[in-house]
């Protein structure tokens, strides 16, 4: 260092070490230099150390500045920074993060307020090691945290387990210590009012935080809360744009289903179509189900019918979630005129059970329709069959014609079935008989029915079928077959006959034609043929004696006319008594082994006595 030897060359050196930012050591040496070096008396001396403390002081002002002015630069970056981030996540990371670089502070993190809670939750933390610390929750008022939280006022402490001001709880200061923080500052995150969280700083080791860092701390809260805060709006925003857009997308689909389903009525579409459509919108399986619980149409599997939720769904007038399905009722006011059951969906939006509800709705329409078309056709068929049965000779003609109309050929063969169901209603009886029949109608209190087939085989295939469709006992009486309006009102007549034969036999719930009777029927019968029955009921012996030249029929007739006597019957016959019973053994092999029990030994004698007469 050049020796000083005027007060003027010490006084340079002074404002040239300035000019150069030197340290505080440097411009405190010139004075130290100049007295070692003697050459200045005790007035410059006095003088240069006067000048010597201005230029430290100088000096000092001039750092502050710099580190305002550095301060004021990460503010603005850091506000820029925040303004360009929209995401609060990210937001949330940048705050912490700057408030760590700007204070210089081992660890740096945040809180967010949950004021339904009363709570203020750890969010996210920057240089911060231990989960048990990033998993603190502070209560209003606990710990330094709670305390600015809840007094919206910045505090700091350079001893936090030594400082009795705040409130310590177990769970707060065992995080703290894992994280083994001593010195923590603590400012509220707020916008006007409302305080959304804390920003915090801290170090491992005792530090005094200064007022200046207090108030840089604060700075950069304020700018974070704004930025969170529109963040938070932005986000807001986005949600609602999706929730309306999402919004619009239901609408448009909901919008699209109804012209769909509307469409579908207004073509005449029918219930599979509108499963098929429904399932298809709402992406599950649709079963169809009329009031009583049979099904109508499924767009696959027929899933069943849940009754507690269906009575669930009549009473909300909602649909109601089962454990896998959805069940709406299909009503019409306060009657029930089926059911849905949508399968593959657990869980269904309120916009897809809308659209649910509202396939009830169609569904209701399409069932009125049906229901109006059936009875305008059953009135129709009903006329056509009143007539048929009451006045066939009036008009065989126009009766033929009327049934053309109706896709029915009265003059093709018919069998006519008469079906008897105690109590109960006989329209259910006469819907239910619907797919067997050509054409079925209620007359005389009766439900009446014209089919194609074997009488006594299709008799007995009703019978069974309406007792399990309706859940009560029908007795039903057959036929025919007959051509022609006057033949089928006989064989109406014959039919009604039946089915009083048979519950007068105590039959009830079956179902036979008169040749089914076996003589019954022949005696009840407006057209007996003798010859049928006899061939009929020994068709197998006659044969046998024809073909063999045997007299199996001969024997017959003395077995039955000596009251069925083994020794009897050889001596009438003039034959050893096993003959008479070798040929009782191959009677038995032609009739069955049930022929000697009554009903059908009754059926068997008076077969005998047919023949006999017929032969004389």
């Amino acid at each position: 260092m050049t020796a000083v030897t005027a007060p003027s060359d010490a006084l340079r050196r002074l404002l040239d070490l300035l000019a150069s930012g030197a340290s505080t050591e440097q411009l405190a040496h010139v004075v130290v230099a100049a007295r070692a070096g003697g050459a200045l008396d005790a007035a410059d001396l006095a003088a240069l150390a006067s000048a010597g403390e201005l230029a430290l002081r100088i000096r000092e002002t001039l750092a502050e500045h710099q580190r305002r002015e550095a301060q004021l630069t990460a503010l603005f970056e850091t506000a820029s920074e925040l303004a360009a981030l929209s995401d609060p996540d990210t937001v949330l990371r940048s705050i912490v993060r700057r408030a760590r670089a700007l204070l210089g502070v081992d660890v740096s993190y945040l809180s967010l307020n949950n004021e339904a809670e009363g709570k203020t939750y750890i969010r996210v933390s920057d240089g911060s090691v231990s989960a048990e610390f990033q998993q603190i929750v502070l209560g209003m008022g606990e710990g330094l945290g709670g305390l600015v939280a809840q007094t919206a006022r910045p505090y700091a402490t350079s001893d936090y387990f030594n400082d009795d001001r705040f409130k310590h709880t177990r769970h707060i200061d065992s995080g703290v210590e894992d994280e083994g923080l001593t010195a923590i500052l603590g400012v509220p995150l707020a916008i006007g009012p409302k305080v959304l969280g804390v920003l915090f700083a801290s170090d491992r080791a005792t530090r005094e935080f200064s007022a200046d860092e207090v108030a840089l701390l604060s700075s950069l809260a304020d700018h974070a809360a704004i930025a969170l805060d529109s963040a938070n709006l932005l986000d807001q925003t986005r949600r609602a744009v999706a929730e309306l857009n999402e919004a619009n997308a239901t609408m448009e689909r909901a919008e699209d289903a109804h012209d769909r389903l509307t469409d579908l009525v207004l073509r005449g579409g029918d219930l599979p179509d509108v499963a098929g459509a429904v399932a298809d919108v709402l992406h599950g399986a649709l079963t169809v189900y009329d009031a009583d619980g049979t099904l109508l149409a499924s767009s696959a599997e027929p899933v069943a019918l849940d009754p507690d939720a269906l009575a669930a769904a009549r009473t909300t007038g909602r649909a109601v979630s089962t454990k896998d399905n959805w069940v709406c009722a299909v009503q019409a006011g306060p009657e029930l005129l089926g059911s849905l059951v949508l399968a593959g969906r657990a869980g269904l939006s309120d916009p897809d059970r809308r659209l649910f509800e509202r396939a009830g709705v169609v569904t209701a329409l399409l069932l009125m329709l049906r229901r109006s078309v059936v009875r305008a056709e059953d009135e129709v068929r009903g006329e056509l069959l009143t007539d048929l049965l009451t006045a066939p000779g009036r008009n065989p003609r126009a009766l033929l014609a009327r049934g053309r109309r109706l896709g029915i050929d009265l003059s093709a063969p018919h069998a006519v079935l008469v079906a008897h169901a105690d109590g109960g209603s006989r329209r259910r009886v006469a819907s239910a008989a619907a797919r067997h029949a050509t054409l079925v109608g209620v007359h005389a209190e009766e439900v009446v029915l014209l089919a194609t087939g074997d009488p006594d085989e299709l008799a007995r295939r009703v019978a069974a079928d309406l007792g399990s469709a309706t859940g009560r006992p029908v007795t039903v009486g057959a036929a025919g077959p007959a051509s022609g309006p006057s033949a089928i009102a006989e064989a109406h007549a014959e039919a009604a006959r039946c089915v009083r034969a048979l519950l007068a036999l105590g039959r009830t719930g079956e179902g036979a034609a008169m040749a089914g009777l076996g003589f019954l029927g022949q005696l009840l019968g407006d057209r007996a043929d003798l010859d049928a029955f006899v061939r009929q009921t020994l068709g197998p012996v006659l044969d046998y004696d024809e073909r063999r030249g045997t007299e199996l029929v001969a024997t017959l007739r003395a077995y039955f006319a000596n009251g069925s006597q083994l020794a009897r019957t050889k001596d009438v016959l003039h034959v050893h008594v096993n003959t008479v019973v070798q040929r009782l053994e191959r009677v038995a092999s032609l009739l069955g082994e049930d022929w000697q029990a009554p009903d059908r030994a009754l059926e068997i004698q008076l077969a005998l006595r047919l023949h006999r007469l017929r032969d004389a």
